[in-house]
């Protein structure tokens, strides 16, 4: 009772299937001005249709990383590569803020980056409507941020990353700030947006709970460089509703990603108190 499947012994999306990845971190470091290092040489894979989840204190780089995937900034070292250019061009992105533009309705902010592609509204319009549809936002088209609750506004960003029909949707803890009934409906809808889509996810967030029951990888990481602390692979037939949260399988995985939390939290309070 209690113990983990032994597919959770094996990083996902290695030595089996053979599967290239979407793509790849190698010796991937940044540094900034003031001299702090976010991260130092990391390596790290991201495999087709997979939701891997990068779990990690303050300050182990995990959003840097999201961000340097994303192209929002340059490691100063090391390489990323994709699997294509396309994939590279593909994807979409949600940070924990919603950053709706507050004088445009939903639609306009859902169609936004399908507007600066250059595609006309009539042409948009059946795009914008399935994502809308995909986050349950159809009756809200026409409404300004403001009179949506956080959890519609983060709805909104997620259907404002899915019209593009990403390959890769890296999202910065998106519903940290959200109360828990609006975070756990948010995963479970989250949940059934992969389904639907297949879209490969990269995932960051502070709660253990939130990675294992989402993943079906964790990257757990330390600060002072981003060390990967353990790598815990999840089978993705596990099922993500109410009982298995309750059951022995997430119990397990919680308990092992606890654990390397409470080891990568220490490594970086050690790594602060070097600096």
């Amino acid at each position: 009772m209690g113990e983990l499947p032994a597919a959770a012994a094996i990083p996902h999306g290695r030595g089996g299937s053979g599967t290239p990845p979407l793509v790849s971190l190698r010796a991937v470091s940044k540094s900034f001005d003031n001299g702090a290092v976010a991260l130092d040489a990391l390596d790290l894979d991201v495999f087709p249709g997979e939701t891997l989840t990068l779990l990690g204190p303050s300050g182990c780089g995990k959003s840097t990383a999201l961000r340097l995937i994303a192209g929002l900034a340059q490691p100063t070292r090391g390489e990323i590569s994709w699997v294509s250019e396309a994939a590279r061009q593909n994807l979409g992105v949600v940070f924990q803020e919603a950053t709706l533009l507050p004088w445009a309705t939903v639609f306009a902010n859902v169609y936004l980056p399908l507007r600066l592609a250059g595609m006309g509204n009539r042409e948009a319009e059946p795009r914008v409507l399935e994502a809308l549809a995909m986050v349950r936002l159809e009756a809200a088209r026409d409404a300004l941020p403001r009179e949506l609750s956080g959890g519609m506004k983060m709805r909104c960003a997620i259907a404002r990353a899915l019209v593009t029909r990403p390959k890769l949707l890296l999202m910065d803890e998106p519903f940290a700030a959200l109360d828990e009934v609006t975070r756990f409906s948010l995963n479970d809808e989250l949940l059934e947006l992969k389904r639907a889509t297949r879209t490969t996810i990269v995932f960051v967030t502070h709660s253990v709970a939130e990675s294992v029951y989402l993943s079906t990888r964790v990257v757990v990481l330390a600060g002072g460089g981003g060390r990967v602390i353990d790598e815990i692979a999840i089978a993705p037939e596990a099922p993500r509703d109410a009982e298995y949260r309750l059951g022995p399988e997430f119990s397990a995985y919680v308990r092992r990603a606890s654990a390397a939390l409470r080891r990568a939290t220490g490594e970086t309070a050690r790594a602060l108190t070097r600096s």
